[in-house]
């Protein structure tokens, strides 16, 4: 498949819009949270442990990970997106943590970009996730594409975003959802490594995913609501009134993170699930896990760091281990496993 020119320098140019307004505009939700202030960790004064034995490795789709943290998933396609998918993946790699990378179409569009992607030569050990838009698959994408992503990142698995507002605010935005679920079975039967549901910024419902986990899906990413609003970044992109007046009508929509979490593992005891959306330190990360999700994703933050430097990305982890090993150590519990377990964090009415 070769897609026009235009077509490609689109896409291009769209992924470099989205670092701008990301680093330089507010397109963070105000009115809607990401729910995890509605909890506190009890505090334990007494913890009866030793801090140097907190231990907050796990593993995640088999893979080791020495701190229960994913650098969401958020560019590539451009020189300034190589320059910070570099940086994050070498930071990724020095702690042992995952990473996931922006959407891959505009490598598919225009292979010639594909290794601004292309950072396994800068980790070679890490959980990594390709990604592409679940809607293409309405847009002749298909196996073939699927498999060429996941190869060209030398990817553990493939992360299909689903992202209905956005495209309905995005200039020329792919709108064709129907049939989706059965083509997402359809890939999930024939993919030789797992699938990843994942929204943008609104959340995934417990109904959702049940049919997407029925359709083989072997993880979720509820990227709930409460931090980067999508509808706001593009609203920022508009080429006509409509769509800016969109954007900011639909600027707080979504369900909340925590919310996500707790409905869907209500529904799904087992599947591996990462929590993302509005997450900004380690102390979110911590309540997310204690709600139930296995790992916690973060992409703001990250991308901040990864536009000064290494060394910001790098200073960024840092604090985010040592925050979850606080709460571990305040809270009286050792490992992961047992923070889960321990009813240490509340619902506060």
């Amino acid at each position: 498949m070769n897609p026009p020119t235009n077509i490609s320098a689109q896409t291009q140019n769209r992924k470099a819009d989205h670092i701008r307004i990301c680093l330089e505009e507010d397109v963070q939700s105000h009115q809607i949270t990401n729910g995890l202030e509605r909890y506190r960790f009890i505090h334990s004064c007494l913890p009866e442990l030793n801090h140097d034995d907190i231990d907050i490795s796990t593993a995640f789709l088999g893979k080791h990970l020495d701190a229960p943290l994913l650098i969401s998933s958020m560019t590539g396609g451009t020189e300034q997106a190589a320059i910070i998918n570099q940086r994050l993946a070498q930071v990724a790699q020095h702690y042992k943590i995952a990473m996931g990378v922006g959407s891959q179409r505009v490598a598919v569009e225009k292979p010639q970009v594909a290794d601004t992607f292309a950072v396994r030569k800068y980790a070679p050990d890490i959980l990594l996730f390709a990604n592409l838009g679940a809607v293409q698959l309405n847009y002749k994408y298909g196996l073939d594409e699927c498999l060429r992503v996941v190869d060209n990142l030398e990817a553990d698995a493939l992360i299909l975003h689903i992202n209905p507002l956005q495209e309905c605010i995005q200039p020329k935005g792919d709108t064709n959802f129907r049939g989706l679920l059965d083509k997402i079975y359809t890939l999930c039967s024939k993919l030789p490594v797992p699938v990843i549901a994942k929204e943008v910024g609104n959340g995934i419902s417990a109904a959702i995913a049940k049919k997407l986990i029925a359709a083989g899906v072997a993880a979720i990413d509820v990227a709930g609501a409460g931090g980067t609003s999508w509808a706001k970044v593009e609203s920022e992109r508009a080429q006509n009134p409509l769509q800016r007046r969109l954007g900011m009508t639909f600027a707080d929509w979504g369900l909340p993170t925590a919310e996500c979490i707790t409905t869907i593992r209500a529904i799904a005891l087992d599947v591996p699930l990462i929590a993302s959306g509005g997450l900004r330190h380690g102390l979110d990360v911590a309540a997310a896990i204690a709600l139930g999700a296995d790992i916690a994703g973060l992409a703001m933050p990250f991308l901040q760091a990864a536009a000064t430097s290494e060394t910001a990305v790098a200073e960024l982890a840092e604090v985010l281990i040592a925050e979850i090993t606080t709460v571990l150590f305040c809270t009286g519990n050792a490992t992961l496993y047992q923070l889960k377990h321990s009813g240490s964090l509340q619902r506060i009415e």
